[in-house]
């Protein structure tokens, strides 16, 4: 899917008043990547959204660069980011010519992809941006036996000048999860509604593991992860 305009302009408030917090993410990823390559000194975000990750990776990483298949999203990124490169790309076949130490893909952007193929074909384009020994790290979407069908959820926040009410459902066919989510945004002009529908594959742990080995980047799963649905840290050989 892409995100609109509506959408990335509220993505950071209403996903904070749930609990989110990208900069303390990025801190445990950027430890979880050191004890792994401690000389670590580039890094990479793929689908990093409107740069939240990125704008703590900046004060900790010497280089790092961006790539959001979105523009709505990328625009928000580089204009928060001035100095920090956001390519406009496709995890399944970006090609940015040059390597680095780690490679990030996050809050389960992993599953909007649509087949095993295409996982198997951003992993690969992920791993092919490391250097040797460079650590690879990949936040799944939900696994089939964990997700939760039928599965309701709503949240709201206020900061004086701006109210976003978030209500979401969640439905499955086989292998393919729905995630229905309404917004509704207020602020001084008025109330504005708007409906956002996303589509998520639900692979398994062994054919994310299965990616990471046949990309050359052999992975551990770790359950606790950042949000609940664990992390697949691997490093190139």
């Amino acid at each position: 899917m892409t995100y609109t305009a509506e959408f990335a302009e509220i993505y950071e408030f209403i996903y904070r008043s749930r609990g989110k917090d990208w900069a303390a993410e990025a801190e445990t990823l950027t430890r979880l990547i050191r004890d792994r390559r401690p000389e670590a000194a580039s890094l990479l975000d793929v689908a990093c959204g409107t740069g939240a990750h990125l704008a703590t990776f900046a004060g900790t990483f010497d280089e790092v660069a961006g790539v959001e298949l979105s523009e709505p999203m990328r625009a928000t990124a580089r204009t928060r980011l001035p100095g920090v490169p956001v390519h406009d790309g496709d995890m399944r076949d970006f090609r940015l010519g040059r390597r680095f130490d780690a490679v990030t893909c996050m809050f389960n952007a992993i599953g909007y992809l649509g087949s095993v193929a295409e996982l198997r074909q951003a992993v690969w384009s992920m791993a092919q941006h490391l250097e040797p020994g460079g650590v690879l790290v990949v936040e799944p979407w939900w696994f089939p036996e964990r997700f939760l069908d039928g599965h309701l959820a709503v949240d709201s926040d206020i900061d004086g000048t701006r109210a976003v009410a978030r209500m979401s459902h969640t439905t499955r066919t086989g292998r393919m999860s729905h995630l229905e989510v309404r917004f509704l945004v207020g602020d001084a002009g008025g109330i504005r509604e708007f409906t956002q529908t996303s589509h998520l594959m639900l692979f398994s742990r062994d054919e994310y593991l299965g990616a990471f080995a046949d990309a050359g980047c052999p992975a551990e799963f770790l359950d606790d992860g950042l949000t609940g649905r664990g992390l697949f840290v691997g490093q190139r050989g």
